[in-house]
């Protein structure tokens, strides 16, 4: 928590509370909850009166390589860079610091209609709306009195 003051130095090195703080949050909540680390995509969830909308930002990613995909109540949505298809023969690289890979995030869709799923890929983001199940009024019994 304390840090070493160099010998050398004469004025004490300030503490910084933020920093402090960032650290024991990823260190308590690991990397993927910190709010310095960078998820494999970013992803923003609205809720309106009967739907989801589900946002994810994907730049530089072409349609064919996104794939969205659900299994039983698992949403996965998958985008795949690879290298083979940017590389030029005519072209040598001094430094490259485009990645290339596969980017992975799932999502629970519990209480989704996973019939009426809609995705819209443009600019970069990948829209998809996650409709509402209704939920069903039971209907009110007459009784007939003997």
């Amino acid at each position: 928590m304390f840090e070493m003051i160099p010998f050398m130095t004469c004025r004490p090195q300030r503490r910084d509370p933020f920093k402090e703080m960032e650290a024991f949050e990823k260190n308590f909540f690991g990397p993927w909850f910190s709010s310095t680390a960078s998820a494999p995509f970013r992803t923003d969830i609205r809720e309106k009166d009967d739907a989801f909308i589900l946002e994810s930002e994907l730049p530089g990613f072409k349609k064919e390589e996104i794939d969205v995909s659900l299994e039983g109540e698992t949403l996965t949505i998958k985008a795949e860079h690879s290298a083979e298809n940017e590389e030029k023969k005519d072209e040598s690289y001094i430094r490259r610091e485009r990645s290339y890979g596969s980017y992975v995030r799932s999502f629970d869709v519990t209480g989704i209609d996973t019939e009426n799923l809609t995705a819209k890929f443009e600019d970069g983001v990948l829209t998809l709306t996650l409709p509402k199940v209704v939920p069903v009024k039971p209907e009110p019994k007459k009784l007939v009195i003997e």
